[in-house]
């Protein structure tokens, strides 16, 4: 089974249903009776149990990714022969899965959501707000062979890696803010762009347009192209990076 297809299966059928934050303390009368989910959101929160999940999108992106990496490792449950872990926080890959159901060894899968741009009236711009990460440049992705903190493996132990694109638009008034969530499965390559997703940062960009999200319509030809193009590139080197690849020479 192809990882690859088996993830876009899967997330065909996630649906956010997240609808707030839940708070214990409420007013109105025990016991709470509900005769479905909606008829329970419309009690809890009139009950004033519902607090807004915070619009920033940084925060957001992370409550998303954690509901998504959590689905995901669900459904890798209920697949014979595969396994599923968790990578940190801010760390590489966000789920890292494994096992004979899925080809044998290691396929990294990182989750990357982003807000939908619009316009001073509210129309959609076809395009994400920013650009889309896809991997620190001047670490693992430079040094595939070497181990660094927070990654599970050295990046060119995996047999695959894939992005799982999280774009939605931002709900002003709803408590769960997020509204028309779309899930895509792509390799990072074919959505690469020649860009950093940040002037500060040593971070590699994808294509903005959402269509080309959908397609995999990046600015590379081949994945041989994309790695020769950003392992040239010059990111800077933290301190702490020079002193682990001191240490690595030294072995």
């Amino acid at each position: 089974m192809l990882v690859e297809q088996w993830l876009r299966e899967q997330c065909a059928d996630y649906g956010w249903g997240l609808g707030g934050v839940f708070r214990s303390r409420g007013d109105h009368a025990w016991p709470v009776i509900a005769h479905g989910p909606e008829d329970l959101e419309e009690q809890l929160t009139a009950g004033g149990h519902i607090l807004p999940l915070p619009k920033e999108p940084a925060a957001l992106a992370n409550v998303l990714e954690v509901g998504i990496v959590s689905f995901l490792m669900d459904r890798a449950e209920d697949v014979p022969g595969a396994t599923a872990a968790r990578g940190t926080e801010r760390g590489y890959p966000d789920v890292e899965f494994g096992g004979d159901a899925f080809g044998g060894g290691f396929h990294a899968v990182d989750i990357k959501v982003a807000r939908r741009a619009v316009g001073a009236r509210g129309n959609p711009l076809g395009r994400t707000q920013s650009r889309i990460t896809l991997y620190t440049g001047n670490t693992y992705f430079r040094h595939p062979r070497i181990s660094f903190p927070g990654v599970m493996r050295p990046f060119a132990d995996y047999a695959s890696h894939l992005d799982v694109l999280g774009i939605y638009t931002l709900d002003e008034t709803g408590p769960g803010r997020v509204a028309d969530l779309e899930l895509i499965v792509q390799q990072p390559w074919r959505i690469a762009s020649r860009h950093r997703s940040s002037t500060t940062r040593e971070y590699i960009g994808a294509v903005d347009r959402i269509e080309d999200l959908r397609a995999g319509r990046g600015e590379f030809d081949t994945e041989s192209e994309f790695y020769a193009f950003w392992r040239k590139f010059p990111f800077k080197t933290a301190r702490a990076v020079e002193l682990l690849l001191a240490k690595e020479l030294d072995r």
